[in-house]
């Protein structure tokens, strides 16, 4: 965990200019309350809106990051916001329960490379009274991905995340070894999901390579509007197939009480269920609109 020490090797002036946005009443809540969880060595530190620590005594290195780069916190913590805000739908996912705390929302920050440049981030929200005494209550709603020197994503992220979905299965099998009684119980529900897995990100990938990176919609005919909207949605069905064999496996892990596994499987259900929601919500959503307000061209 060393992302106090790559934040701090970045000067505000060398990262593209944060563009005005309009944002919600939604996200603008989430931005004046998101408190930011970033590591240092072993230490992983919760830091406020007005960027103290709070669960812990911060070393001199810590307190010398958060008093010169300041600027470049807000900066980040716009950033994110922005990213959410069209590149996800994770905040209007879990708004009731971020309604209902306050808008407290956490959002932990891993590298995701070794440039000090990508960064995968886990979000989270708290009841902001019980945050310090009863930190293990927080709830999970979902993670991003974020490169700090590019705000445009290829395929609106969607290969991002496929990626993402297959990785953390992956480490899902990992936890599944130390923290289930019997493993081999379920052996048959790991192989189906496994092949879901793979089936997903397999055709998932080929589909995206037949399409245009970034779209110029405006440019765009209608008949090719309507081609890509259905090859995205080909993508949403084959996560829902993957959703599905997953939530079916969670309730049988809380029918057997298997409370230290369980959890793991919950927080990937949630990350396919935020994918799916934001390939139905924004990308065909905005397809959907596009085509159905479509301009003919008359010669």
């Amino acid at each position: 965990m060393n992302e106090i020490e790559e934040l701090a090797k970045i000067e505000l002036n060398t990262l593209p200019p944060i563009q005005p946005m309009l944002y919600d009443d939604l996200h603008q809540n989430v931005l004046r309350n998101l408190h930011l969880e970033l590591g240092l060595g072993p230490a992983l530190y919760l830091i406020s809106p007005s960027y103290s620590v709070l669960n812990t005594v911060p070393t001199d290195q810590v307190i010398d990051f958060l008093n010169k780069k300041e600027s470049l916190l807000n900066y980040l913590k716009e950033y994110i916001v922005q990213n959410l805000a069209v590149y996800s739908v994770i905040l209007e996912m879990s708004s009731y329960f971020i309604e209902q705390n306050n808008y407290l929302v956490l959002a932990r920050l891993r590298e995701n490379g070794s440039d000090g440049r990508k960064y995968e981030i886990k979000f989270y929200t708290h009841e902001p009274k019980e945050l310090l005494t009863n930190y293990k209550d927080k709830i999970y709603i979902g993670r991003d991905f974020l490169d700090l020197y590019n705000f445009k994503r290829k395929y609106w992220g969607v290969k991002d995340m496929i990626v993402s979905i297959k990785d953390q299965y992956e480490r899902l099998l990992d936890k599944a070894e130390a923290r289930i009684k019997e493993p081999m119980a379920y052996k048959s529900f790991f192989q189906e999901i496994k092949e879901s897995v793979n089936e997903a990100y397999t055709e998932s990938l080929l589909i995206l390579q037949s399409l245009p990176p970034y779209l110029e919609i405006e440019k765009m005919s209608g008949k090719d509007l309507i081609e890509i909207k259905s090859q995205y949605r080909e993508i949403t069905h084959y996560l829902v197939e993957l959703r599905d064999e997953v939530d079916e496996f969670e309730n049988l892990l809380r029918y057997k009480k298997e409370t230290d596994f369980v959890r793991y499987v919950t927080k990937y259900k949630k990350d396919l269920t935020n994918l799916i929601s934001y390939l139905n919500i924004k990308i065909n959503g905005v397809l959907g609109y596009w085509i159905t307000n479509y301009k003919f061209k008359h010669s």
